[in-house]
C-alpha cells in the first residue's frame, strides 16, 4: 500500500487523475489514522549535584552588643551635718583632685558645744589633780602610821625579852606594849583603806577626764565634717546648692538631690548584657573593641574586668564589665557604645556553606552523598561565620554534603557527584581553619 509520501510523488509526474489522488490521500490518511504506535521509553534521568567537603574550624566571628558606660566611681556629696554653706568652691564641670575643698560650712551651735566640752575637761582635770593630792597624802599617814607600828613593835618585843629575868621589868609595862602594837597595826590598817579609797577617787576622775576629753574630741570631729573635700580625682557633674543655703544630711536615700555629684571619668565601666550564647571562652582581662557615635569611625579597646558568673532569668543575658582607662576624656559616661563582642569556642565545630542547610517542615538538615546516593542528615544550626554556617550533627569532617540543598533533592536517590570549588566568600578563613582529622565533639 503507497505512503502519502509516495501518493505525493506519482501526483507530481501525472500518473493519476485528480480525484484518484484525492480517494488515494483520503484512503491513506484513514488507514494512518488507524495504524497502531508502540510507546517509546524514556531513559532513566540521574540528576547532577555539587558538592563540598564538611569542614572543620574553630569559630571566630564578631556580633554587635549594646552597652553602657557609666562611671568607675560615682558619688552623691551629702553634709554629714546640718550647717549653711559658707563658700561652694566648684560648679558643674570642675575637675578635682583628691582631697581638695569642695564646700566648707558652718554650724554656731558646734562652738557652743566645743567650748562646753572643753570647760567640762578642764574641771575634770582639776578633779583629778585634788584626788591625786589626796591619795597621796593618804599614802603618807599609812607610811606614819606604819613607821609608829615598827616602832612600838620593837619595843615591845625588848620589853618581853627583858621580862624573862625576873624583877627587871613590871609585867603591866609589857602588857601595855603589846597592846599599843595592836592599835598601831589597826592604825595601818584604816591608813591602807584610806589609800585605796584615794586611788578609786583617782581612777574615776580620770574616768571623767577621758569622757570630756572624748566630747570635746567628738564635737571637734562633728566640726571636721563642716569641711568637705573631693573623696578621689573627678569632674563635678551637678551642683544643686548655693552659698547661704541651708544643708542638712537625708533622712533617707532620694529624698533631696545631693549638693554636688562627682564621677571618676578617668576610669570608666562599660556594662554588657551578653546573650546567653555568647558568654563563654572570653576570660577576663580579653581586650574588646567597641565604638561611640560621637566618634565614627574611631575604635575604642577596653579590658574585660568583672563577670557575673550569673544570668537574668528575664533576658537571659549575663551582666560582664569592662574596664577603660580614659585617656583625655574622650568617652563620657552615659554615651551609648556598640560593642564588638568575639564569638569564639576553644574546640573545632563542622562549618558548612549557608546553602548546604536546608529545611523542611522547620527541621534543618544537609543532604550527604556516600557512594552516589543521598542521605538527608537532622543538624543543629549554630553560629555563622562569614557565608559558612556551623552545623551540629552526624557528620564527619570528610563527608560530602550538596552544596545547594533542597528538599526536592530526594533522601536514597542516585545522584552524579560534581566537586564543588566555591567561591571564596563561601570559604573559611585560613587561620579559621582547624586540623580535618580531629574528631569533631558534635550534639546529635
Amino acid at each position: 500500500m503507497l505512503d502519502v509520501r509516495q501518493a505525493k510523488a506519482l501526483l507530481a509526474r501525472g500518473w493519476f487523475t485528480l480525484a484518484a489522488c484525492v480517494f488515494l490521500l483520503e484512503a491513506m490518511a484513514l488507514g494512518g489514522c488507524t495504524k497502531k504506535e508502540e510507546p517509546v521509553l524514556p531513559a532513566e534521568v540521574i540528576p547532577d549535584v555539587d558538592t563540598v567537603p564538611a569542614g572543620c574550624a574553630f569559630l571566630k566571628r564578631e556580633i554587635i552588643l549594646p552597652g553602657e558606660i557609666l562611671p568607675y566611681q560615682d558619688v552623691p556629696v551629702y553634709p554629714k551635718i546640718s550647717g549653711f554653706i559658707d563658700k561652694i568652691l566648684v560648679d558643674r564641670g570642675s575637675i578635682v583632685k583628691k582631697g581638695q575643698l569642695l564646700v566648707k560650712l558652718v554650724a554656731p551651735e558646734l562652738s557652743a558645744q566645743e567650748q562646753e566640752a572643753e570647760a567640762r575637761a578642764l574641771e575634770a582635770r582639776g578633779k583629778v589633780e585634788e584626788a591625786k593630792k589626796r591619795l597621796a597624802s593618804a599614802r603618807a599617814l599609812k607610811l606614819e602610821a606604819q613607821a609608829k607600828t615598827d616602832a612600838d613593835d620593837a619595843t615591845y618585843m625588848r620589853l618581853r625579852s627583858a621580862s624573862l629575868t625576873p624583877g627587871v621589868v613590871a609585867e603591866n609595862d609589857v602588857h601595855v606594849a603589846e597592846k599599843t602594837v595592836e592599835a598601831d597595826r589597826q592604825m595601818v590598817n584604816s591608813r591602807h583603806e584610806m589609800v585605796k579609797a584615794a586611788q578609786a577617787q583617782v581612777r574615776s576622775a580620770s574616768d571623767s577626764e577621758e569622757a570630756a576629753l572624748q566630747a570635746v574630741h567628738n564635737v571637734k570631729d562633728l566640726e571636721s565634717y563642716l569641711v568637705i573635700t573631693a573623696p578621689y580625682d573627678g569632674v563635678i557633674t551637678e551642683r544643686n546648692m548655693h552659698e547661704g543655703s541651708l544643708a542638712y544630711p537625708p533622712s533617707g536615700p532620694g529624698l533631696y538631690p545631693p549638693m554636688l555629684r562627682i564621677k571618676e571619668n578617668s576610669l570608666l565601666r562599660i556594662v554588657i548584657p551578653v546573650p546567653e550564647i555568647a558568654v563563654g571562652d572570653v576570660p577576663a582581662g580579653s581586650s574588646i573593641n567597641f565604638s561611640v557615635s560621637a566618634y565614627p569611625g574611631r575604635i575604642f579597646t577596653g579590658t574585660v574586668a568583672r563577670i557575673a558568673h550569673s544570668l537574668d532569668v528575664k533576658t537571659r543575658t549575663m551582666p560582664v564589665e569592662l574596664n577603660y582607662f580614659n585617656p583625655g576624656w574622650l568617652i563620657a559616661p552615659g554615651m551609648f557604645p556598640e560593642v564588638r563582642w568575639p564569638m569564639r569556642r576553644n574546640y573545632p565545630t563542622l562549618f558548612v556553606p549557608s546553602s548546604a542547610v536546608a529545611v523542611s517542615l522547620e527541621k534543618p538538615f544537609v543532604i550527604r552523598v556516600r557512594n552516589g546516593v543521598t542521605q538527608w542528615v537532622d543538624v543543629k544550626r549554630g553560629q555563622t561565620m562569614g557565608n559558612r554556617q556551623e552545623i551540629f550533627g552526624d557528620l564527619d569532617p570528610e563527608d560530602q554534603v550538596v552544596l545547594r540543598a533542597s528538599d526536592e533533592i530526594g533522601n536514597g536517590i542516585k545522584v552524579n557527584v560534581h566537586p564543588s570549588s566555591a567561591d571564596s566568600t563561601d570559604r573559611l578563613a585560613p587561620d579559621a581553619l582547624g586540623d580535618p582529622s580531629i574528631k569533631m565533639r558534635q550534639t546529635r
